[in-house]
């Protein structure tokens, strides 16, 4: 049963951004759940170093949602190549991922 859930993270360049993609799963019931985390990122792009405050989302799933995730995250995202992952969960509290299944479509 755990191997069918996970979590999706993906960064934002602002909340008022990060709120769109987490209306955006809300409504359409592709998540339980979705933690925001002020983060600073430090990375590579086009050869520079770059260092940007960012809006962590953490998406709690199930992972057969992943490809609709990915489309909708991509769809409400300013990056040109936005961080979308996932993680599969391994191991989990049986109650909890319980109400994943039941909140999620």
């Amino acid at each position: 049963m755990v191997e069918k859930y996970g979590v999706v993270m993906t960064t934002c360049a602002s909340m008022d951004e990060a709120k769109t993609i987490i209306d955006a799963l809300l409504d359409e019931k592709l998540a339980a759940c979705i933690q925001t985390i002020k983060i600073d990122s430090h990375y590579i792009w086009k050869g520079e170093v770059c260092r940007d405050p960012e809006i962590l989302l953490l998406i709690k799933t199930k992972k057969e949602l992943f490809e609709e995730i990915k489309n909708t995250i991509c769809k409400n995202h300013s990056y040109e190549v936005p961080e979308i992952i996932l993680l599969p969960i391994e191991d989990g509290y049986p109650p909890y991922l319980a109400w994943i299944s039941e909140v999620c479509k």
